[in-house]
């Protein structure tokens, strides 16, 4: 039987985190970097001194590492400056806050300022984020506080309000008031969330968009959107979701570039509103418009319906100011549907719930959320191109327990969408870190194995084509997809591309109906945790050999210690011309003892004839399954033939242990050789067996003293 010990202290270890009851919530977020802002915010007033933020100082590392680093000629004249010290009369916000507070600076962070332009259009959501009773005048103490989404959890930032100038004048976001700082501070806050301003430049609206709801995106290209795209959009905005769209450059240099109508290619801009109007010549068509909002604050399109064109003197005042029209260089603008069909290549809808936006009715949404990583030489297996490691990637069971309520054409299916998002790229950008190329593929589960949690193997994902996959694998911070399925059990296998490339993750699945998903965890179990006693029949010729070349080294006592053990393996080893291999380790030998040794912590050290030849047993049964796994006869097998090979020996273990096997004993190139194959092997019977030692009771928990912790740890 397998002896298979729950709750493994290992899973501890290396948890990433453990959520308390509400922390991460709205109500309860977390506090980046550990700082309160009411305690810090009192002990100012307290001292009767402002704040400043030692986490995010006033210094040239906060700007950046590159364009805005210390080699940097951008920031040789950059002062940082509190708005008192900018302006008189400095306010928070000046008269609500709206669109044109968002002015972009010298960062090329338009994505997130288009983002924010959208954020003011719901008052619910953008005080979420910005909380509100912030100001300049009661209690300043130079201190203030954002809110963001990150990851599945709520954070509050911290932040002082000193920000980068040049002559007096605001060098990044600013306002079109002058005295206004909200959307400067806001600004200042997710540069800290990311490690600093130039970790900004350059991204995707609908990133900051998820940060400020905890939404989920879905992309449209212009030349393959639905037929219903301007019905979608306008339910969008009515439901709160934030929306914006871009001008793809196929030229990187001429990124932001204006054309001739007034439009920015490679330039994010927010949509701000949907809305039809009927000019009065015109006796029953409408015209259907969009209006958008420049981040610059300036720069618009100069076709029909911008500013002051002859499109408005034909409709009446009434329709004017419903669509509130301005002849303004604010950067917003109106401009005809099939104009911004035809101008623009995407949009992107970040929807706070996936509400079925071709639907009338308002569905409520389960979302269960998975975290992850993806390990090199472990758990990176790439895509579906590499089968000899996709399966090696993290998996995700999914249970569609119930079909939609109006299904179409009377089908039974379930709706839902997959969100895939990789984690801490944009932080890391000073490292060197790019975004991944991502993507998954979802696998139906046969009914035979249904229930089964055991991860799926090399050989399910030869056989069986994938039931339904994302779009393309690309190089965004989330890949998102609706989908419609069958009832029933699937595995959902996220990836990056290429293999080996190392990073975290966070699944997220959002369907209309109740369903489950969770990470595919095998059992941690060993077959054979207990040394069976040595067989007693005849020896064979390698048998009395052994028997020979142990006497001769044992001496007397029939005993023999590590260094005469690795003398005796040694010798026999070299008789295997086709195991290539240097030898096993004083190392080595030490644990084939401490595994060997029957009255393990009590024991003497040593090895009698029995335990040596129960132990040779073992070593010649692990070299089998080395040598099948070594078909190129190198001496070694790499990191994701291990796995398998694990499994052979007959250990089933976790994606998070053989993660550590593969950081212990493979070297720099993910190979693991015979010697460390062994050691490996024998460190895992060892331990199997020293849990089920102390596992009296066979719960699969045990309580250990510091004394038998490092009594099993140092022997072992």
């Amino acid at each position: 039987m397998p002896y298979t010990p729950s709750g493994f202290f290992c899973d501890r270890l290396i948890r990433e985190r453990e959520r308390r009851d509400g922390e991460g919530s709205l109500n309860k977020p977390v506090r980046f970097n550990g700082q309160d802002y009411n305690t810090l915010r009192q002990e100012c007033l307290q001292r009767k001194g402002l704040f400043e933020d030692d986490s995010f100082p006033a210094t040239v590392e906060s700007l950046g590492f590159k364009e805005l680093g210390h080699k940097s000629n951008k920031v040789k004249n950059i002062v940082w400056k509190r708005p008192k010290e900018i302006c008189e009369n400095p306010q928070f916000i000046v008269g609500g806050a709206s669109r044109t507070d968002i002015c972009q600076g010298d960062l090329g962070d338009c994505w997130l300022l288009a983002a924010i332009a959208c954020l003011t259009l719901n008052e619910k959501l953008l005080y979420r984020v910005v909380p509100q009773e912030q100001s300049y005048s009661e209690n300043y103490a130079g201190i203030f506080h954002f809110q963001f989404w990150r990851y599945g959890d709520w954070v509050d930032v911290v932040i002082d309000d000193r920000i980068p100038t040049f002559n007096n004048q605001l060098v990044f976001t600013k306002s079109a008031e002058r005295n206004e700082f909200w959307s400067a501070l806001l600004e200042k806050a997710y540069a800290k969330l990311h490690g600093s301003y130039e970790a900004l430049k350059g991204g995707n609206t609908t990133e900051a968009m998820e940060d400020f709801t905890g939404g989920v995106t879905e992309f449209y290209e212009m030349k393959e959107a639905p037929k219903e795209l301007y019905k979608i959009m306008k339910k969008a905005l009515a439901r709160g979701s934030l929306m914006g769209c871009s001008i793809d450059s196929l030229v990187p240099a001429r990124f932001e570039t204006r054309t001739v109508t007034g439009l920015v290619k490679g330039h994010a801009y927010s949509v701000t509103a949907v809305e039809e109007c009927k000019p009065s010549q015109q006796k029953d068509n409408k015209v259907r418009l969009v209006r958008l909002r420049n981040p610059w604050g300036q720069v618009e399109w100069n076709g029909p319906w911008s500013d002051n064109s002859k499109e408005w003197a034909t409709i009446s005042k009434v329709e004017k100011d419903k669509l509130q029209h301005q002849s303004a260089e604010d950067g917003e603008f109106w401009m005809s549907f099939e104009d911004f069909k035809k101008n623009y290549t995407k949009i992107e809808i970040c929807n706070l719930t996936p509400d079925a936006l071709e639907d009338d009715k308002i569905h409520k949404w389960t979302v269960s959320v998975n975290e992850g990583r993806w390990v090199r030489g472990c758990s990176a297996g790439g895509c579906r191109n590499y089968p000899d490691t996709f399966w090696t990637n993290p998996q995700y069971r999914l249970r569609l327990l119930e079909e939609d309520d109006d299904p179409d054409d009377n089908e039974v299916v379930c709706t839902f969408v997959v969100a895939l998002m990789q984690k801490n790229r944009r932080k890391e950008r000073k490292m060197g870190a790019n975004l991944f190329t991502i993507g998954f593929a979802i696998y139906e589960v046969p009914k035979e194995m249904h229930g089964n949690k055991q991860h799926m193997q090399k050989d399910f994902f030869l056989f069986n084509s994938s039931k339904a996959r994302s779009k393309s694998y690309i190089n965004l911070r989330e890949v998102t997809q609706r989908f419609r399925l069958s009832p029933g059990e699937y595995v959902i296998i996220p990836s990056t591309y290429e293999p080996h490339q190392e990073g975290e993750f966070i699944l997220r699945v959002f369907s209309e109906k109740r369903n489950t998903s969770e990470e595919i965890e095998n059992r941690i179990e060993a077959d054979h945790p207990v040394p069976a006693p040595a067989s007693a029949g005849e020896e064979s010729e390698e048998d009395q050999q052994f028997r020979t070349i142990f006497q001769e080294i044992a001496g007397d006592d029939m005993e023999i210690t590590a260094n005469e053990l690795k003398n005796v393996l040694n010798r026999v080893i070299t008789k295997h011309k086709d195991l290539s291999t240097e030898g096993f380790s004083l190392e080595s030998c030490r644990s084939m003892i401490a595994l060997m040794d029957v009255s393990f912590m009590d024991g003497t050290g040593r090895l009698n004839l029995q335990e040596f030849r129960h132990l040779w047993n073992k070593i010649k049964q692990w070299q089998g399954i080395f040598k099948d796994y070594d078909a190129d006869q190198s001496g070694s097998i790499n990191s994701y033939e291990m796995r398998n090979a694990v499994n052979d020996a007959g250990f089933r273990l976790n994606n998070q242990l053989y993660d550590i096997i593969t950081m212990r004993y493979a070297n720099e190139n993910m190979n693991i050789d015979f010697d460390s194959f062994i050691s490996c092997l024998v460190r895992l019977e060892a331990m199997f067996r020293a849990f089920q030692a102390f596992d009296q009771d066979g719960d699969g928990t045990i309580r250990l003293s510091v004394l038998e912790w490092l009594q099993l740890t140092m022997y072992a």
